[in-house]
C-alpha cells in the first residue's frame, strides 16, 4: 500500500509545515504510514525553526497522483491552494482552521475545523484526544507554528486556546515563549536577499472572490520602507503574475511585526473593491491598513464582501 502524503498549502508558511510535520507523525504513532511533504520550499521563519530543533525540511512535491492516491490536508482546504492534482487524490482527512470554500469530495473523509488562530492548535488537541504525547522537537515545531500564525498573540486571530496551547508545548519543547519567539520572527524578516518574485511567493494564496481571481500575499518586516523601496520591481512582478496566472488582483500585505500595522500594494482591477473594503484611498498603488495584521481575518473577509 502506497505511503499517504500529509501536506499543507502552496507557498508554505511555519504553520502549514509544522501541522504536517506533527500531523503526520500522529498518524505513525496510529500505526498509520504517513509522510510530511511540502508544496513549496521552506521560508526563512520556518526554516529557523527546523533547525532549533533538529528537524529535516519535508521534501518538496508538485504532484501526488504519480506516487500516491492518499492524502491528508492541514492548514488549508481550498482546491487552488493545494497540489495541482488534488482532484484526483483521495483525501482521507482535514484538520484547518480557515473558511471552508471550493472543497468538495467523493467519499467520506474526517474533516476537523476549529475557529483558532493555529492549525497547530487543533493538533495538539488531536494529540491529547490520542493520549499521545509529542516529541520534543515536534512540540517545538508546532509552538513554532502558532507563534508564527498568531504574531506572538498579537494577532486578533489569537484565541486563550492558542495561547495555552502554546504554553503547554513551550513546556514540552523547553523554550521561553517569548525569548524564542521574538527570535523566530524576527528570522523570517531577512528579506534583503530575497528576489521580488521570491517576496511574493512567500506567503501567498489565491481567492476566488465573486467573478474575480485574487492573490493576497503577505510579507512580515521590522521595516516597511525597506520593502517599499523596491516598490517599481514588487509591481513589475505583480502585473507578470496577474499575467501568466489570470488573476485579476494582486494584493501584497507588509506587516509590520513590532507596529502590527500594515501596508497594501495593490496591482490589477477593481481596485475599487479594495478602497470599499478597507475605507481607504488607494495612492500609487498603496494603502495603509492601521491594526491589520491578519489576512484570514482582516483582509479576506471584507474583500470578499466587497466582491459581493
Amino acid at each position: 500500500m502506497a505511503k499517504i502524503l500529509v501536506f499543507g498549502h502552496q507557498s508554505p508558511d511555519t504553520d502549514a509545515i509544522g501541522a504536517a510535520i506533527a500531523f503526520s507523525e500522529l498518524q505513525q504513532q496510529r500505526g498509520q504510514d504517513t509522510e510530511a511533504v511540502a508544496l513549496g520550499k521552506v521560508g526563512e521563519e520556518a526554516q529557523y525553526a527546523l533547525d532549533y530543533f533538529n528537524l529535516k525540511a519535508p521534501r518538496v512535491i508538485d504532484k501526488v497522483t504519480d506516487e500516491t492516491s492518499d492524502v491528508m490536508l492541514v492548514d488549508h482546504n481550498e482546491f487552488q491552494q493545494s497540489v495541482e492534482d488534488i482532484a484526483q487524490a483521495n483525501i482521507l482527512s482535514v484538520v484547518d482552521h480557515h473558511r471552508v470554500a471550493n472543497f468538495e469530495t467523493a467519499d467520506p473523509l474526517y474533516y476537523r475545523g476549529e475557529p483558532v488562530g493555529c492549525t497547530s492548535t487543533i493538533i495538539l488537541k488531536l494529540y491529547k484526544e490520542a493520549d499521545v504525547m509529542p516529541t520534543k522537537a515536534v512540540a517545538g515545531i508546532m509552538l513554532s507554528a502558532i507563534i508564527s500564525d498568531t504574531l506572538l498573540f498579537k494577532s486578533p486571530t489569537c484565541t486563550q486556546e492558542d495561547i495555552d496551547a502554546a504554553k503547554e508545548l513551550a513546556e514540552i519543547a523547553g523554550v521561553d515563549v517569548d525569548a524564542y519567539g521574538l527570535e523566530m520572527l524576527k528570522a523570517g524578516t531577512n528579506l534583503g536577499n530575497k528576489t521580488a518574485d521570491d517576496l511574493l511567493n512567500m506567503d501567498a494564496k489565491s481567492f476566488p472572490m465573486g467573478n474575480k481571481s485574487v492573490r493576497i500575499a503577505q510579507v512580515n518586516t521590522v521595516d516597511v520602507q525597506e520593502v517599499f523601496q523596491r516598490q517599481d520591481e514588487l509591481e513589475d512582478a505583480m502585473a507578470k503574475a496577474n499575467s501568466k496566472n489570470d488573476y485579476d488582483l494582486f494584493v501584497l500585505l507588509v506587516t509590520n511585526i513590532l507596529d502590527s500595522d500594515s501596508e497594501l500594494l495593490v496591482i490589477g482591477e477593481p481596485i475599487q473593491m479594495v478602497e470599499d473594503a478597507f475605507n481607504v484611498t488607494v495612492n500609487n498603488h498603496r494603502a495603509f491598513l492601521s491594526g491589520v495584521v491578519s489576512r484570514k481575518k482582516q483582509v479576506v473577509p471584507p474583500l470578499t464582501e466587497s466582491f459581493q
